[in-house]
């Protein structure tokens, strides 16, 4: 589905939102109820790849990281546009993101900045949202960072 303002916005601040994804398992990549969009979890894929794999704090930098969460966030994006036209948000409700870490780092929430600066750039102030920023021991296919995001979307 369209969302031409949505891409234009991204498109000022080098980010574009790519081709729909597919999906790894038995899911879909979204899922539209009622007013609201939630998408499965997003990886960190850019033409069919990884950015990157591995552990932050460990094989992954905490930079690397943030832009993963970056991708998986335009990702998230992607999948959202499956069901919904994105210029239709109204609100960007919440962002969850999981970092695959060591035990000592403990800069989750700064790593999920980089998905929550897309849903700013995205949407403007209807991009505020609630976060959730997990540490986890691995992720799917090794990747460093998986981020999911609920939207609201008008009628």
């Amino acid at each position: 589905m369209s969302g031409r303002l949505v891409e234009e916005r991204l498109g000022a601040a080098d980010m574009r939102i790519p081709a729909p994804p597919g999906s790894l398992g038995a899911y879909v990549p979204a899922v539209r109820a009622g007013d609201l969009v939630f998408t499965s979890g997003q990886l960190p894929i850019v033409d069919g790849a990884l950015i990157t794999s591995g552990t932050v704090g460990a094989e992954v930098s905490q930079e690397v990281a943030t832009r993963c969460a970056a991708q998986a966030a335009l990702n998230a994006l992607a999948a959202a546009s499956t069901v919904c036209d994105l210029d239709e948000v109204v609100r960007v409700v919440k962002v969850v993101g999981y970092v695959a870490s060591t035990t000592t780092f403990v800069s989750q929430p700064s790593v999920l900045n980089g998905a929550s600066e897309v849903m700013a750039v995205a949407f403007g102030d209807a991009g505020r949202h609630a976060r959730e920023a997990v540490g986890v021991a691995c992720l799917p296919l090794g990747a460093p960072v998986e981020v999911s995001v609920i939207l609201e979307v008008g009628k």
